[in-house]
């Protein structure tokens, strides 16, 4: 993979931080720029340690499966990326409601909000170890800094702009992560 397409990977995974960080902007009568930092720390940092979790896994068992790893990559791409899109359907004419304004960050609420939008992460670092030629500390490297970004400028859209855009970005982060698992399959079959 190239750094694009981690690029596009990262894109399409900070999709669900995005969705989070959105919220957490309309709970602010005006951007706490220390909490947008530490919002997309969390999130940004949970998805680069994800996928190399998840690399760390797949290296283990990636002899026995390599005549298959590109299949797998699709189908969990495919799964991932096609759960965001019907989740993000499902939800289209959902209203979002903040109860309270201007609540401090819960740390452990942060914590378990980064793990639940980063388990997809996980999943696609498990396809990095089945591509030899991946260079695990580019991909990880790119996939938490896009996060980060997204995730600050999510806490900035959500307190200028509100839930409008939220479920439209998670179609297309679905739609990016079926296009990459498409292509990995492609380049499988193709023997490119």
């Amino acid at each position: 993979m190239d750094i694009i397409s981690f690029f596009l990977l990262g894109v399409g995974l900070a999709m669900d931080a995005l969705a989070v960080s959105v919220c957490k902007g309309l709970a602010m009568t005006k951007v706490n720029k220390k909490q947008c930092l530490i919002i997309a720390l969390y999130f940004g940092g949970f998805q680069a340690l994800m996928p190399f979790l998840g690399w760390s896994v797949g290296m283990t068992f990636a002899k026995y499966i390599m005549k298959y790893d590109h299949w797998i990559a699709f189908l969990l791409l495919l799964y991932i990326g096609g759960k965001m899109i019907i989740e993000a359907i499902r939800e289209w004419n959902e209203e979002i409601k903040v109860n309270q304004m201007d609540v401090a960050l819960d740390h452990k609420e942060m914590l378990i909000l980064a793990i639940a939008t980063s388990i997809d992460a996980l999943a696609v670092g498990v396809t990095f170890s089945f591509q030899p030629q991946t260079n695990i500390w580019v991909a990880v490297s790119i996939i938490g800094i896009t996060t980060f970004l997204i995730s600050a400028g999510g806490v900035f859209v959500g307190n200028i702009f509100g839930a409008k855009f939220e479920k439209k970005a998670q179609v297309v982060g679905g739609s990016i992560l079926i296009f990459i698992g498409v292509k990995i399959l492609l380049e499988g079959l193709l023997g490119i």
